[in-house]
C-alpha cells in the first residue's frame, strides 16, 4: 500500500472566504469545487507530510497548517495589506526558515515559511 496524498480539511459554515485567503493571498489554484467542498493546490510535486509537535518553535503554539512558499516576505506583505490577523511576526528562525503565523478566515493558525 502507498499513501498517494495527504489533504488538510477545514470545516467551515461557508466556503466563499476560502477564495480570498487560499486563492488570492497564497496564489493556490482551485483543483476541485463542488459547491460544498473546494480543494486548492499548487500544481507542485511536494509529497504530503504530517508533523506532530509539542510546540511551534520559538515559544509559539503549534500551528494547524504549515505552508512552505518560495518567498515568505511576499505573502507576509499581502496578508498585512489584506488585513489578515498576523499572530507571529515575520522572523528568521535559528533552524533556517523565515516564517510568520497568520489566521485564515476559519480561525486556523497557519505557519507560512520559506527556507533560507
Amino acid at each position: 500500500m502507498v499513501v498517494r496524498r495527504i489533504v488538510t480539511n477545514i470545516a467551515a459554515d461557508t466556503i466563499s472566504d476560502a477564495h480570498s485567503f487560499y486563492g488570492e493571498l497564497l496564489g493556490l489554484d482551485v483543483s476541485m469545487d463542488l459547491g460544498w467542498i473546494i480543494t486548492f493546490g499548487s500544481g507542485g510535486t511536494a509529497p504530503g507530510q504530517i508533523s506532530v509537535a509539542s510546540e511551534g518553535g520559538s515559544g509559539t503554539r503549534v500551528p494547524d497548517i504549515s505552508i512552505e512558499v518560495d518567498d515568505a516576505d511576499v505573502i507576509y506583505r499581502r496578508a498585512k495589506l489584506a488585513g489578515f490577523e498576523i499572530e507571529y511576526e515575520l522572523t528568521d528562525e535559528p533552524w533556517g526558515v523565515r516564517r510568520f503565523y497568520v489566521r485564515d478566515p476559519f480561525n486556523k493558525l497557519l505557519n507560512v515559511l520559506s527556507h533560507r
